[in-house]
């Protein structure tokens, strides 16, 4: 079994501790807003060039698996 790579990191020194790609000072609530707002992935890794795609595929695989994890069924 392979330990998953941290793709996220929260540190209070680094934007008062707001959850960002390891590696960069992007917020991963950014990544969240791009695509709410109906950009696409590659917009906001032009836009934000310090965040790997794969970074940023692992974030949203991430939040998918605790979707799916904390869902209630009727």
């Amino acid at each position: 079994m392979t330990v998953p790579q941290r793709i996220i990191h929260s540190d209070p020194d680094i934007l008062g501790g707001t959850p960002v790609f390891i590696g960069t000072r992007v917020p991963v609530k950014t990544l969240l807003d791009y695509l709410e707002a109906g950009d696409r992935l590659d917009e906001f890794l032009d836009h934000f060039p310090t965040v790997s795609r794969e970074q940023a595929v692992a974030a949203l695989e991430l939040a998918k698996g605790m979707l799916a994890t904390h869902a209630h069924t009727p």
